[in-house]
């Protein structure tokens, strides 16, 4: 059945419109319906559509490679090789590349339908659409010949898919005007072809429930396609996962994409004082900005801190009185000479450790911008002490090395200057400096985890951040803060680490999409290190929309994980363990002593009936007394003989040829006793037992005549 008119033509009218490719949808659309004004046909043979379908297969594949090898998002081929990010890079241009092949696939194709419709036959072989079956129909499978198909429906279905893939997916105002334009459509197809058994009400209410049904699906496909995409960053960080490295550390500045997904619990903090936990854990800070390949550098030259005479305590500043403790878990997932190693996630103004874990393989080493690298069990329990003052940083270096806390790109500075001159920052104060800048940010830029191509540029990723898109995540604005202060005057450093916000409990959990940067700021007045942080607070609320409910199972899977590995590396009390496991040892034990008594005494007092024998219908045929008869004169049945067949052997004696029709007549009354469902009546049962007993007497007659002739019966 042929499409309706103009449907096709409003169809691509929509696809363009939700896919900002209105001119060219208006364009196909216009040469399709135009057939129907344009009477001259082309005479296509079936190898022409073969061929046709081939060249548009062709073009869909190239277009995805073209895509995922140029596009921005992924960094093209320059970013299958930015070593731990390739992989990242290539799923990300995967996942570009896929969709945008697929919100093309209406012109890709277009070529092939408008080849069926200016065609003399407005059909299309079945075979040129499906490379198996063309294959079939080579191989001289008949039932494939001269079998044609109208894929102007399955084009339209096509087009209403593709539709759905366009650059306001996933917010509201796109999933309506989509769901909304999608019902006309499809209200528009079907109005058509509806059946004409049932009324319009009926039509129209079965419509109504397909479409809120829709509506429904619609958005569970969206949440699907979000679960999916988390689904593929958890696996990435599973494969890509790495300890930080306190040399470098690659940011994510100029990739495009969601990059801190991942639910995964990697901290569990303890507060001595109940909420009393600190805002950050710092894993490391770096001096040096390399702008070309968007990381940050340090020196690392490790010096080993020694335990105090108990073995278990590290003191990291020692002139310092810290006011607050909190109990610190989490993994050393790197390895040093066969023993696990990795640096200590700290709270900002670190100053003591303890209860760290007693074994002979358990060292602290620190450097000049605070890392702190531990080696000891894979799991770390410790209690770190904390306040407000000194830390274990380093003043700042003011030489002319590239890693001093002054140094700022060359090919960053003009933006940096434009950036300062939007801000007014002239003769003002350091403290003053910080609160322009922190305003700035948060009035005038935006939190986000994807981000879009702003086209080719010469630019920086970090001056596109500054002067275009303003909005990007934390590493752009830690990145970009500290350079500005820099180019203040202002010592500063990039720091890495984890904010803390989610409490579980009286403690709380850091998960990795916690993963944070911010800036260190160094006080001139009081010669400390301060943490400073200009990443819109909104990124935690925006962050966490990416949780789902299977987070739940994740984080009980933690735990029993924690659990074990609490067990495991022998950081926690065996007692509560060995209460656990015989608890319910015990509750049986007492079950047994004091309620198997009684319930033997109830099980005694309980008489158990004999159970009724089980009586077959026919149980109580006097049949059976003549069975009983033949088999003692040495006739008797064997095993799986029917009674047929044995009652003619049985009678096979010519003294015995009289009673072979009576006794067939008798097997006849036996079988319905036994098997007919209403069974025999009164009269029936009476006239089996007489004629058995007619029966046995002439066996009888029989017997005694054999008898007194001296023959054997």
């Amino acid at each position: 059945m042929k499409t309706p008119p103009f449907l096709l033509f409003a169809t691509l009218l929509f696809w363009g419109w939700q896919s900002h490719l209105l001119v060219y949808g208006a364009l196909a659309g216009a040469v399709l319906e135009a057939a129907r004004v344009f009477k001259p046909r082309w005479d296509l043979e079936d190898v022409d559509f073969n061929r046709l379908w081939s060249l548009c297969v062709v073009v869909a594949l190239a277009t995805f490679g073209y895509i995922f090898t140029t596009n921005d998002e992924g960094g093209g081929m320059s970013g299958l090789t930015q070593g731990p990010m390739a992989l990242r890079n290539a799923t990300t241009s995967s996942s570009v590349a896929a969709n945008t092949m697929f919100r093309w696939l209406p012109l890709i194709f277009f070529p092939f339908l408008a080849a069926q419709i200016y065609n003399v036959r407005p059909t299309v072989p079945l075979t040129s659409v499906s490379m198996a079956l063309r294959i079939r129909r080579r191989r001289g499978e008949k039932a494939l010949a001269g079998r044609y198909v109208d894929i102007a429906w399955a084009y339209f279905m096509v087009c209403i898919l593709s539709a759905g893939l366009h650059a306001s997916q996933g917010t509201y105002l796109g999933t309506y005007s989509y769901l909304c334009g999608q019902a006309v459509l499809i209200l528009w197809a079907l109005w058509m072809l509806r059946s004409r058994r049932f009324g319009l009400k009926v039509w129209a209410g079965a419509l109504a429930v397909i479409l809120v049904l829709g509506f429904f699906g619609l958005l569970g496909i969206n949440e699907f396609a979000r679960l999916v995409q988390r689904l593929d960053v958890r696996i990435i960080t599973f494969f890509t996962h790495s300890r930080i490295d306190p040399s470098q550390s690659m940011t994510a500045i100029g990739q495009i994409g969601e990059l801190k997904l991942s639910p995964r619990i990697v901290i569990r903090l303890e507060p001595r004082e109940v909420g009393m936990a600190p805002s950050y854990l710092r894993e490391a800070s770096y001096c040096k900005y390399g702008p070309y390949n968007q990381s940050w550098f340090a020196r690392t030259n490790f010096s080993p801190v020694q335990a105090e005479a108990d073995n278990k305590t590290w003191l990291l500043v020692p002139a310092k009185k810290a006011v607050n403790t909190v109990n610190i878990a989490c993994y050393l997932e790197g390895r040093s000479e066969g023993a696990p190693e990795g640096v200590l996630p700290l709270p900002s103004g670190a100053c003591r450790l303890e209860n760290l874990p007693a074994n002979s393989f358990t060292t602290v080493q620190t450097n000049e911008t605070g890392v702190v690298l531990a080696t000891g069990p894979g799991l770390m329990i410790f209690d770190a002490r904390f306040g407000p003052g000194a830390t274990m940083d380093a003043p700042p270096n003011f030489g002319t090395s590239g890693y001093s806390d002054l140094s700022v790109p060359t090919n960053e500075i003009p933006a940096l200057q434009q950036v300062l001159a939007e801000m007014s920052l002239t003769n003002c104060s350091d403290a003053a400096s910080r609160q322009v800048i922190q305003a700035f940010f948060a009035q005038k830029f935006t939190y986000s985890m994807w981000q879009r191509p702003t086209g080719r540029s010469t630019n920086t990723p970090l001056t596109r951040f500054l002067l275009y898109r303003r909005s990007g995540h934390c590493e752009f604005f830690a990145t970009a803060t500290v350079l500005l202060l820099r180019q203040l005057g202002i010592p500063a450093r990039y720091a890495v680490g984890y904010a803390v916000h989610e409490t579980a409990g009286t403690g709380f959990v850091v998960r990795e999409r916690d993963a944070h940067a911010w800036c260190l700021v160094w006080n001139r007045q009081t010669g400390i290190w301060e943490d400073f942080d200009t990443t819109p607070a909104s990124w935690i609320a925006i962050e966490g929309r990416n949780a789902s409910l299977l987070d739940a199972l994740s984080d009980l899977r933690s735990w029993l994980v924690f659990q074990f590995e609490k067990f495991r590396w022998r950081q926690t009390d065996l007692r509560p363990y060995f209460i656990w496991t015989i608890s319910p040892v015990i509750v049986v034990l007492l079950y047994y002593i004091f309620f198997q008594r009684r319930a033997k005494a109830r099980a005694a007092a309980k008489k158990v009936a004999p159970e009724a024998p089980i009586l077959w219908p026919g149980h109580d045929s006097a049949f059976y007394r003549l069975e009983q008869s033949l088999t003692a004169r040495g006739l008797p049945r064997q095993p799986q003989e029917p009674l047929a067949d044995w009652l003619e052997r049985a009678l096979a004696e010519p003294a015995l040829a009289s009673l072979r029709q009576p006794l067939r007549e008798l097997l006849f009354l036996h079988y319905r006793y036994r098997f007919d469902p209403p069974g025999l009546a009164a009269a029936e049962k009476k006239l089996l037992a007489q004629n058995v007993e007619i029966i046995l007497a002439a066996l009888a007659q029989v017997k005694a005549t054999s008898a007194s002739a001296g023959v054997r019966p």
